[in-house]
């Protein structure tokens, strides 16, 4: 999959035209009911900035968060759409608490060249997600409201498909925005015989969404480096105790089959933790240790990986010529947790700056970086997507990004 077969918004000429643009504007608010960050907005810009200085009339679509298909307040799009209209000066970025409808449909055709029309969440509606039959009829109703249509959501354009990146786009003249056609090219270079040592540092919550990018890896790289409740259950798979941690106990055989895989000849090493940092409550003022793996028992609960295994790790790094770093080590959320991510990071921005080729990417890693003040400036790309920038190094066909081929 290459970015040159794509048609890019760049090539395209829709001045004074209704341009459906798919973002991924999936930020969530804080307690304040500000947002947690504006990462992903900022890399939507240039493509909407172009847009908007041909005289473009633009539609947002995106989701934000897992509504299941019914409003929720609390997932509206409106707080991005007011965010947005503070990052692009002097433009008019009116939202609509609709997503298709009469109502819809008479306030884009009342935009006037240069314009935005901010629509509510698209997973309000159960078709979004729905059986083929349903996306097509959803996307349906959102490609009538335009003349052409923009796909910037690259981290929503997962294997699976959607109304909004698939089947609207199948009916319009679509072009893929600035930063998902850069996604497309900077992921590809991981895909297209990268240097060597590749290190892939991968953890979070489930294993399932891991798996496939594990697997191949084990294949194409050098080492792997596991975190998180990943590595809680890799850690389990080994037959140590882990104390209250979360892991998944079902997946323990499927953890076995990988580390007797990792043995063989020419495989890529899986990196289990060998100390980790434990205490018994998630709490910032809890009382913490650093233990090996087989002191853990009771009612302790891994919270982040301990100072020898960071150590070992760094020293992964230090050798890479190329590494995919997806997750934060530990529950970074935490301050007291989150100081084996602190190293890594810092580990990443030294190899960054020796010449490796470094890419990062996942909303809790970009949060991270955002809440510590590490910047994302020190590594040669960030992609917008979790789950999509995993499913595509793992050499997974995008319907919608094929939408955009033709």
């Amino acid at each position: 999959m290459t970015a040159g077969k794509i048609r890019s918004v760049t090539s395209a000429n829709l001045a004074g035209k209704l341009v459906l643009v798919r973002v991924d504007h999936n930020v969530t608010n804080k307690d304040d009911g500000t947002l947690k960050n504006d990462e992903k907005i900022q890399a939507t810009i240039p493509t909407l900035e172009l847009l908007l200085n041909q005289g473009a009339r633009l539609i947002l679509m995106t989701h934000v968060g897992r509504p299941k298909g019914k409003p929720d307040p609390k997932l509206s799009t409106v707080t991005v759409a007011k965010h947005l209209e503070t990052l692009l000066k002097g433009v008019s970025v009116t939202h609509i608490g609709k997503t298709v409808g009469p109502e819809v449909e008479k306030a884009a055709k009342a935009l006037k060249n240069g314009q935005i029309l901010y629509l509510e969440n698209v997973r309000f509606h159960p078709e979004e997600e729905g059986e083929p039959q349903q996306q097509a009829a959803f996307g349906k109703q959102l490609a009538a409201l335009a003349e052409a249509y923009v796909n910037e959501a690259f981290a929503s354009c997962h294997e699976y498909e959607e109304a909004s990146t698939c089947a609207a786009a199948r009916l319009l003249p679509a072009y893929a925005g600035m930063y998902l056609e850069k996604e497309v090219s900077m992921l590809g270079k991981v895909l297209q015989d990268p240097a060597r040592p590749l290190v892939l540092i991968i953890s979070g919550a489930k294993m399932e969404t891991k798996i496939p990018v594990i697997e191949r890896f084990l294949t194409t790289g050098d080492d792997i480096l596991l975190g998180g409740c990943i590595a809680n259950t890799f850690i389990a798979a080994k037959g140590f105790d882990v104390g209250t941690s979360k892991y998944e106990p079902e997946s323990i055989e499927k953890a076995q089959e990988i580390m007797l895989e990792s043995k063989k000849e020419g495989c890529a090493t899986i990196h289990v933790p060998r100390d980790v940092i434990v205490a018994t409550e998630a709490v910032d003022g809890a009382e913490k240790l650093c233990l090996p793996v087989e002191d853990i028992e009771g009612d302790m609960s891994i919270f982040d990986i301990g100072k020898v295994t960071v150590e070992r790790y760094k020293a992964c790094i230090a050798k890479a010529k190329t590494i995919i770093w997806n997750g934060p080590l530990g529950l970074y959320e935490i301050n007291r947790f989150s100081h084996a991510s602190k190293r890594i990071a810092e580990a990443v921005a030294e190899a960054t700056a020796r010449g490796a080729y470094t890419v990062i990417g996942g909303g809790d890693t970009i949060d991270f970086h955002v809440r510590y003040e590490h910047s994302l400036d020190a590594y040669s790309f960030v992609s917008t997507g979790g789950g999509a920038m995993l499913e595509f190094i793992g050499g997974r066909p995008f319907p919608a990004i094929e939408a955009l081929k033709r």
